[in-house]
């Protein structure tokens, strides 16, 4: 009995599906690639580099590559250290509550009351208006404002609400805070103007018509949706003023000690173990506030 074989023709050509999907995966890599490798080379890197030199060796007047928990130590049991985190996060939280007091109704007015678009326009570039002086011009600005023979001293005073000088006003942490606020508080206008902006006319009509409220209408429409604007307000204000130095060592003469002060201040002495650690904490808080946001809305979806 003979045996015979019989060859068979093997197809290796793939389907047009398949092409497809191997073509739009090798555009999407591209695409992807410059992104990703910016991100790597310019904060991927840098914070790696960062975490690496705060295990260094810190001397006196020297630091050297031999890796030790030492300065991690120094840090996380400094009374000083820890209060500057702690004094950080404190008026993080005022301003960012002063920054959405005060910008929320400004955007409520020039989202939801300004119909004209020339007009927004024209409010949102008034809000943007001190940008285009010096940042530390703004902040030192506040010097004749609230100094003790400044102009607020001395309106209160003409008008007999105050008979002496208010010190507190300028040099403290109440100063840091209007100095603050008024710079950041621009951050959060823009974003809820934009949401509010994108708002459907017809739905706040139909809302008036079935006999709502303009407390109504707010609660239940335009607060919801202005939400991604607020957390996105909230994420530029925040990250901002945590990594904030210039203000408060301008605006309290030094009496107020944020981690960016401690950064900057370890960094002049040459002890740059001490501020990477600094560096590293602040990274950390930040990345854990921006986490926290956008657990509260997804922006993803709502944008």
């Amino acid at each position: 009995m003979t045996a015979m074989t019989t060859d068979l023709p093997l197809t290796s050509e793939k389907s047009p599906a398949t092409v497809r999907e191997a073509t739009d995966r090798r555009r999407a890599l591209m695409l992807l690639s410059p992104g990703v490798i910016w991100m790597t080379l310019f904060m991927l890197l840098p914070l790696g580099m960062v975490v690496y030199v705060s295990f260094w060796t810190q001397t006196t007047f020297a630091v050297n590559s031999t890796l030790t928990t030492a300065s991690w130590e120094r840090f996380l049991s400094s009374p000083t250290y820890l209060g500057a985190i702690g004094t950080t996060l404190r008026i993080w939280a005022i301003v960012l509550a002063a920054t959405l007091l005060v910008g929320y109704p400004v955007a409520l007015f020039i989202g939801l009351f300004v119909k004209n678009r020339t007009v927004q326009t024209a409010l949102l570039v008034a809000c943007v208006i001190p940008f285009w002086t010096s940042f530390l011009i703004r902040v030192i600005a506040w010097r004749p404002m609230l100094g003790t023979e400044g102009a607020i001293n001395v309106i209160l005073q003409k008008l007999g609400i105050i008979s002496e000088p208010l010190t507190f006003l300028l040099f403290s942490e109440f100063s840091v805070l209007v100095g603050m606020t008024q710079i950041y508080c621009v951050f959060m206008v823009g974003p809820i103007t934009f949401m509010i902006a994108r708002i459907d006319e017809s739905v706040i009509e139909a809302a008036r018509d079935l006999g709502a409220s303009f407390g109504t209408i707010f609660r239940r429409i335009v607060l919801p949706l202005s939400m991604p604007g607020v957390i996105v307000g909230a994420i530029f204000v925040s990250v901002m003023v945590l990594g904030e130095f210039a203000t408060a060592a301008s605006l309290s003469g030094r009496k107020v000690n944020l981690l960016g002060n401690i950064i900057v201040s370890q960094v002049g002495s040459l002890k740059w173990a001490f501020a990477a650690v600094a560096g590293v904490v602040l990274t950390i808080i930040i990345t854990a506030v921006i986490t926290l946001a956008l657990r509260v809305v997804d922006l993803r979806k709502e944008m």
